[in-house]
């Protein structure tokens, strides 16, 4: 997060990012409370991504895009989730389908024309990997794609599907084929042309309403090589997590790095009132400034670890890499609603109140979505058998 604090100023914004993001972020905070209250999807924000061409800036510039690196991305998300978490939310969810293109289409033709046109018209891409009894269990796929010729079709009940319906796109897994193992998965994108949604679950939940997450059945169709030619096991491990796991947690410490704000304004207010003289709240607002710092320092760690192995498969697939970028996103969630609490007990009823300038409840609510979102207990449960195998270091330096 160090390029972002220190600002665009210090750092030449070469392709207008920086400032791009700045406009779609005030937009974004305009509509924040509307998107929250009405439960809807933020219109607004995302019209003005496209707008300044915030949507395809990964793409490489051959392509039509900006060849943005994860580093950029990242400070994206972080940037707009000061003001909105489910604006940010879907910038990220978006930005992980695209890299799962971009790093395993192999040189794919169609894809190729895909992310050109995607450039070209700023196309979003929803993303769906939840599904029927499944759950979040994301390695697991029970539709299976069917083939006739050159043709494929896929009928998914795709529980919880971020922005579906606004989507100009999805990328879904599904299994290889009708006798394939459940494990054995494929990625898959489909345009808003080759398919029908039918709603199936609603979406009223406490936080994070405007992603829109409603659950649908999908009917799809379309040619076979809309899928991608790496299997989604190589997808899943060596983009999928890390994408998923630093671009979330971004998100999330944007979230704490807004409630913190409004914790440092209502404990400055506060001492302006009282002729200088802090407020008992200033402690926790101490513990969420400290906690913040920390938790900017873990998502940059585990950033420079990806950036540094980014193009080695087998650094990425080892156990210490996955422990690591799984454990950030962990980290990372629960930290997040720490700090935001502790923002909330800064600004006492203040922050407590909905109607309140120095209101954390949106935020509150929001971040809580982070630990649930792939269940930190699922997580450390997969972690256990690889942790159980590797033995306990002799020294604080191994």
């Amino acid at each position: 997060m160090n390029a972002q604090a220190q600002g665009s100023q210090t750092i030449p914004d070469i392709d207008g990012i920086r400032s791009a993001t700045d406009a779609v972020a005030a937009m974004a905070a305009a509509h924040a409370v509307a998107v929250d209250r009405d439960s809807r999807f933020p219109h607004e924000a995302i019209a003005a991504a496209k707008l300044h061409r915030l949507l395809g800036i990964q793409v490489p510039r051959r392509l039509g895009g900006k060849g943005a690196p994860l580093s950029e991305i990242v400070q994206v998300c972080y940037r707009l989730g000061r003001v909105c978490a489910s604006t940010a939310m879907i910038f990220a969810m978006h930005q992980i389908k695209i890299a799962c293109i971009l790093r395993h289409s192999q040189g794919s033709a169609w894809h190729e024309l895909m992310l050109q046109r995607l450039c070209a018209e700023q196309l979003l891409l929803a993303s769906s990997t939840t599904e029927g009894t499944g759950g979040g269990n994301v390695r697991s796929s029970e539709a299976p794609v069917e083939h006739e010729g050159s043709r494929i079709t896929l009928l998914r009940r795709a529980t919880v599907m971020s922005y579906g319906a606004e989507a100009d796109g999805i990328v879904t897994t599904a299994r290889r084929s009708a006798d394939a193992a459940a494990s054995d998965q494929v990625l898959i994108v489909f345009l808003k042309s080759d398919y029908a949604l039918e709603p199936l679950v609603s979406w009223d939940t406490l936080g994070m309403r405007g992603t829109s997450s409603t659950g649908y059945v999908i009917r799809a169709s379309g040619e076979a090589q809309q899928i991608l030619p790496d299997a989604y096991e190589k997808i899943h491990v060596e983009t999928m997590v890390p994408f998923a796991h630093l671009t979330w947690s971004s998100v999330w410490t944007g979230i704490a790095a807004g409630a913190v704000a409004r914790a440092q304004e209502f404990i400055r207010h506060a001492a302006r009132q009282s002729g200088g003289q802090l407020p008992p709240g200033a402690a926790h607002f101490t513990r969420a400034y400290a906690s913040l710092r920390t938790l900017r320092g873990l998502v940059a760690a585990s950033l420079r670890s990806f950036e540094q192995l980014q193009h080695d498969g087998q650094a990425l697939r080892s156990i210490d890499f996955q422990t690591l970028i799984n454990v950030t996103k962990v980290e990372a969630s629960e930290l997040a609603v720490s700090i935001v609490l502790s923002a909330l007990r800064a600004c006492g009823l203040s922050g407590y109140r909905n109607d309140s300038e120095f209101s954390v409840v949106r935020s509150l609510r929001d971040v809580l979505s982070a630990p649930i979102m792939i269940n930190n207990d699922r997580i450390l449960t997969n972690l256990a058998t690889s942790s159980l195998m590797t033995g306990i270091p002799n020294s604080i330096q191994e």
